[in-house]
C-alpha cells in the first residue's frame, strides 16, 4: 500500500459548512482539537463527492465507508439517517473516528480489518462508499479489494468510488493516474458494473512548507491551492453495480 505519510500536512480551518439539513453532518468533520500533523485526505470536512452521492439519494440501505479513516464521510452519513459501518485497517485512524462521533451520532459504527481480505460480513451492504482508498492500493491489491467488497455486498449493491484521475499532472506517479478504461476494467473483471463515470475533484490538505512544491506539482492543476490551503485533484467520481 502506497504510503501517505511524506504528504502530511498542518492541520488549516475546515470551510463554513452549507446550510439547511446538511449543517449538522458538516460540523462533526471539524478536526479534533489536538491539532497537530494531517495526512492528505484529512481535510476536516466531507468529500464535495460524497454530499453529491447522497443528494442525488444514490446512497441506500446498509451502508459500508470502505477506508473511512477518521470518519468524517461516515459520520455525515449517519447524521442524514443512514446506516454505517466504517472500516479501516488502522487501529489509530478507528480510534479517532470512535472519539468523535461518540455519543453524538446514532447509527455509525468504526471496525478495524484489512479490506483486501474483508471476512465475516457476506452479503450484508446495499451500499458502499470509497472515498479515496483505491488508488491507494497497488496493481496486486486493487483486484482481491474489489472482490472483497463484492462477497461483503448484496445482489444489485452500488459502489461508490472517488479516485484520482489520469488528469492528474504528469509529475504524478503514474499509480495515481488511473484512466477510465482501468477503472472500468478493474470493475468489470471483479464482478462490478460501471453505472456511471464522471469527472470531478478530490479535496486534499496542502502539505508542510518542506513538501508543499512536490505536493502541488503532483496533485494540483494549476500548481496552487483554494483559499483555506485545499488542492482540488482531478478525480473520477463512479458509480458501479454489484452483479
Amino acid at each position: 500500500m502506497v504510503d501517505s505519510k511524506q504528504l502530511s500536512a498542518d492541520v488549516r480551518p475546515p470551510r463554513a459548512a452549507p446550510g439547511g439539513s446538511f449543517r449538522q453532518g458538516e460540523l462533526l468533520c471539524a478536526p479534533p482539537e489536538s491539532g497537530g500533523e494531517r495526512a492528505p485526505w484529512d481535510i476536516g470536512e466531507v468529500q464535495p463527492a460524497v454530499v453529491e452521492w447522497d443528494r442525488e439519494g444514490t446512497i441506500r440501505g446498509e451502508v459500508l465507508d470502505a477506508g473511512c479513516g477518521f470518519g468524517q464521510n461516515a459520520a455525515f452519513l449517519a447524521s442524514r439517517g443512514h446506516r454505517v459501518t466504517g472500516i479501516d485497517s488502522s487501529p489509530e485512524a478507528i480510534g479517532r473516528a470512535r472519539d468523535r462521533v461518540r455519543g453524538r451520532v446514532p447509527g455509525v459504527t468504526f471496525t478495524v480489518a484489512d479490506l483486501t481480505g474483508l471476512t465475516g460480513h457476506d452479503g450484508r451492504f446495499d451500499t458502499v462508499v470509497d472515498s479515496a482508498l483505491f488508488h491507494c492500493l497497488d496493481h496486486e491489491e486493487r483486484p482481491r479489494y474489489l472482490r472483497a467488497l463484492h462477497q461483503a455486498t448484496a445482489p444489485g449493491a452500488h459502489l461508490h468510488l472517488l479516485c484520482f484521475s489520469d488528469a492528474l499532472p504528469r509529475a504524478n506517479p503514474g499509480l495515481f493516474r488511473i484512466t477510465a478504461t482501468e477503472l472500468r476494467g478493474s470493475l468489470r473483471a471483479e464482478g462490478w458494473e460501471t453505472c456511471e463515470l464522471r469527472r470531478g475533484t478530490l479535496l486534499g490538505c496542502v502539505p508542510s512548507e518542506e513538501l508543499r512544491e512536490i505536493y502541488l506539482s503532483r496533485f494540483s492543476p494549476d500548481g496552487g491551492a483554494d483559499a483555506h490551503g485545499l488542492v482540488h485533484s482531478p478525480a473520477w467520481w463512479a458509480r458501479a453495480r454489484r452483479v
